[in-house]
């Protein structure tokens, strides 16, 4: 009985100290056009709603914040879409500057030099005329557009794989135009910032999140709710090849080399939603039905509205955002890496778009000239054993290519 109640304490302990590592922000999106988005940042099994109103008492984070994205050492974006800026922030939540002139922007990518937008506008902040939307470069030493590319209408996805930018063209979210769904991958030189080729899918409304895992994209097609059901794709970066699939990946991230996707895709003939989470290797082309961790899968199903997932780089802890019924309280399941519940916090409207910050007590690094073994570290100063092949790391203190 002795022996028992030791490894029982020892496994509640090293529990507590899991959990106590986790350090989480998420964006609350609110109600569109409301002006009520919100910032949380989750600590070990706290979580601290309206976080970044307390960290600036005079500053509201905006209307309708819909991604988030760290750059480099001590700074963070977030996409603030109806409130037309690009919101910077440090690790610790302070308003460091914005940039007010990508309107109606959407996703972001990075390379730790430049921040890559995509927006629905139609003019630029250089001046330009455009038919379509357009990704823009924004210097991140002088939060400024240097340059910008017009890609499709309505470009929603974007990822950067070796020196290109993939952007997810979506189509008919812009309710005073009349023009069709898109079907593209738009493909732009990221230096140039000229356009390369559009990718046909043959899929419509490639829209929302895409994932990455080295040189595969997974894009959700979500089709036109009503008479053209979803599609997945996974698009081939290297030789723009892809593979579609019968269902909707909505929802999406990557971890060891799979694709975690989850399923909502909506009726407007019925009015209901199919929740249906998968596994997609995109190596070999295998699809599994669900997650496949812990008490995830039967958790999700019993959601109102599955909203976002993600793993936590560090940890390997899970989350999954439950946007409820949109006008009230969501919620965030926090999950250890074996699947087991350890939270279950209440949030704000539309919780999502997650970005683990390191451990407490680690920090990010400021430099990384220390860094001088054979290790490969991500921009997040975390090492890693399987670099992917176009994607930046830090080696022996420099900047690299893989």
């Amino acid at each position: 009985m002795t022996k028992r109640l030791i490894f029982l304490a020892i496994a509640v302990i090293s529990l507590t100290i899991a959990t106590a590592q986790e350090r989480i922000i998420f964006l609350n999106e609110g109600n569109w056009n409301s002006d009520d988005g919100q910032v949380s940042l989750i600590e070990g099994s706290t979580i601290t709603n309206k976080w970044f109103q307390q960290q600036n008492p005079k500053k509201k984070i905006g209307d309708t914040p819909n991604d988030i994205i760290h750059l480099r050492d001590n700074l963070i974006a977030i996409c603030v879409n109806t409130s037309n800026i690009i919101q910077y922030i440090t690790a610790d939540g302070k308003d460091c500057g914005a940039t007010e002139n990508v309107p109606n922007n959407r996703k972001m990518a990075s390379d730790g030099s430049y921040l890559y937008v995509t927006s629905y506008a139609h003019t630029t902040a250089l001046g330009e005329k455009y038919t379509k939307g357009y990704v823009a470069k924004i210097n991140i030493d002088t939060k400024e557009v240097v340059k910008t590319c017009e890609v499709g209408y309505e470009p929603e996805g974007i990822a950067l794989y070796n020196g290109k930018l993939f952007v997810a063209n979506s189509g008919g979210y812009a309710v005073t135009e009349n023009h069709s769904h898109e079907t593209t991958v738009s493909v732009v030189d990221a230096e140039t910032m000229q356009k390369i080729t559009d990718i046909d899918t043959e899929c419509i409304n490639l829209f929302g999140s895409m994932a990455q895992y080295g040189k595969y994209l997974c894009i959700n097609s979500a089709g036109n709710y009503e008479s053209i059901g979803p599609k997945t794709i996974i698009l081939n970066c290297d030789d723009y090849s892809f593979v579609t699939y019968d269902f909707a990946s909505t929802i999406s991230c990557s971890h060891n080399g799979k694709f975690y996707c989850i399923g909502t895709n909506f009726s407007q003939i019925t009015y209901s939603y199919d929740i249906c989470p998968r596994t997609i290797d995109p190596e070999s082309g295998i699809v599994s039905d669900g997650i496949g961790i812990g008490n995830i899968d039967s958790d999700i199903k019993k959601m109102k509205t599955p909203y976002d997932m993600y793993f936590n780089p560090y940890t390997g802890f899970i989350y999954v955002s439950d946007a409820n019924e949109y006008q009230s309280a969501g919620y965030v399941y926090q999950y250890n890496e074996s699947g087991v519940l350890q939270n279950k916090f209440k949030a704000y409207l539309q919780p999502a778009h997650f970005l683990a910050l390191p451990p407490s007590g680690t920090g990010i690094r400021n430099t990384m000239s220390d860094v001088m073994d054979d290790a490969f570290y991500n921009l997040h100063g975390v090492r890693t054993t399987n670099p992917a092949k176009g994607q930046i790391y830090i080696y022996k203190g420099k900047k690299v290519v893989y």
